[in-house]
């Protein structure tokens, strides 16, 4: 069995979502959004880091996937962004953590099978790749959207070795 933590980091909000995989199957665990807006930097980028730190202390993932920051609007929005991202990975790695990455393409390419899908189609597919009864947030969806796709990506590796 393989338990895997996705994080899509933002400075805004920050999504986590737990996904264990065992022979095959994908089965949902949790997710939850750490709701950061209005607050300075410094304390959303604590947030992040306790945030996903209570986590990973509470759920032991084997592997943690983190959503890269592969372009933003503006220079000001990847600094922010990075930010966040440095928050949510220091957190991992300081409990010895193997930490993944994979552009918001590739998540979406493994989500939807397509890199040009929108927030709900990520959404939608993610409910239905996991059965869930409800619709994650986007953020939740997106971070356990990198929680997929480190799972495909670990599954075509694995047959790969085995060919």
């Amino acid at each position: 069995m393989m338990r895997v933590l996705g994080i899509d980091p933002g400075s805004q909000n920050t999504g986590l979502g737990i996904i264990d995989e065992d022979r095959g199957e994908m089965q949902y665990v949790d997710c939850r959004t750490i709701k950061l807006a209005g607050r300075p930097m410094p304390i959303r980028l604590g947030m992040i880091y306790e945030g996903v730190g209570l986590m990973i202390d509470e759920y032991s993932p084997d592997v943690v996937s983190v959503e890269e920051v592969f372009f933003a609007k503006n220079p000001n929005s990847a600094l922010v962004l990075g930010q966040a991202r440095g928050g949510a990975i220091c957190s991992a790695v300081t409990r010895k953590c193997e930490i993944v990455e994979y552009t918001a393409l590739q998540i979406k390419q493994a989500v939807v099978g397509t890199g040009s899908a929108k927030k709900e189609q990520v959404q939608h597919m993610v409910r239905v790749i996991l059965g869930l009864r409800f619709t994650p947030g986007s953020d939740e969806a997106d971070a356990l959207g990198a929680a997929i796709c480190h799972i495909h990506t670990h599954q075509v590796q694995t047959r790969l070795k085995q060919a």
